[in-house]
């Protein structure tokens, strides 16, 4: 897989940190984090539909072409979406669990 993969979620995790630090909540990190992540594949997505089955025009683009499978083809384009949702789902439980301990 790409480097872009690691890239992704460590982004990911950062921008989750930030909110998470700032507002006291992690699930809202970590949705604002996967959002970008999600809406940003999805545009590829699309314009890869576009490239391979649209002539080109956005115009010739159904309101699915974006969640078409014949335009993901490569894992990585999954892992790119997966990762951060994994790992800031990963850290929100984490964060979640620490806050609810029991402090001696």
């Amino acid at each position: 897989m790409r480097i872009e993969f690691a890239e992704h979620t460590l982004v990911a995790l950062a921008i989750q940190i930030i909110v998470g630090l700032l507002t006291r909540n992690w699930w809202a990190g970590a949705l604002l984090a996967c959002g970008y992540f999600i809406g940003r594949e999805l545009a590829q997505a699309e314009y890869r539909w576009i490239e391979q089955f649209g002539h080109g025009l956005r115009a010739n683009a159904p309101w699915w072409a974006a969640f078409d499978l014949k335009v993901w083809t490569k894992a990585d384009q999954f892992a790119d979406v997966i990762g951060p949702i994994i790992a800031t789902s990963a850290l929100t439980w984490v964060m979640l669990r620490r806050d609810r301990r029991p402090r001696t």
